[in-house]
């Protein structure tokens, strides 16, 4: 029973993520041509196309990825719903708030992936394609970070807070 919880977390984890990871790149109006952009695309295109078509055209045209962010809710909800079946859990508030809670965390762990990877491939690979990328992708969350705090040494503190925040996050996520 543990093996299959565990793949399905992982399952889900990395669809969910993928889904969010998309609406955040298309929110940021980055270009999807080149890594990860194909890979979210081909993962996600099955339920995020069905889902814009569906939604009215004035959300479809927003400058946010609503269809993206639909798709990473609804996979969050058939998470809890199989994870229901499997555990014998019938509460449907207990429910959502299984979807919430698996939505909020796949977005915070999968904002400190990306923070690692940009913290790393800034250190050991600086002129690496991806980092502009992943440099795009976090600016809005780093730039209040530097703000306050200063450079030490010439060493850029901004990740390593963001970093402890989040952790501080999940925990009080449970």
């Amino acid at each position: 029973m543990r093996i299959a919880l565990f793949l399905l977390d992982t399952l889900f984890f990395f669809l969910v993520a993928a889904a969010l990871l998309r609406g955040w790149m298309n929110t940021r109006r980055l270009r999807m041509t080149q890594q990860p952009g194909p890979f979210v695309i081909a993962v996600t295109d099955w339920i995020v196309q069905p889902l814009r078509r569906a939604l009215p055209r004035r959300w479809a045209q927003a400058n946010t990825d609503w269809g993206s962010l639909l798709a990473a809710l609804l996979l969050s909800l058939a998470h809890a719903g199989l994870l229901a079946l499997m555990t014998g859990l019938d509460d449907p508030l207990r429910l959502a708030g299984l979807a919430l809670h698996f939505l909020l965390r796949t977005g915070l762990q999968g904002l400190m992936v990306l923070l690692l990877a940009y913290a790393v491939l800034s250190w050991v690979q600086p002129m690496a394609p991806v980092l502009g990328l992943l440099g795009r992708l976090l600016e809005p969350l780093l730039t209040p970070v530097r703000r306050v705090i200063p450079t030490v040494g010439g060493v850029d503190l901004s990740v390593l807070v963001l970093l402890i925040g989040l952790q501080v996050a999940l925990m009080l996520l449970g």
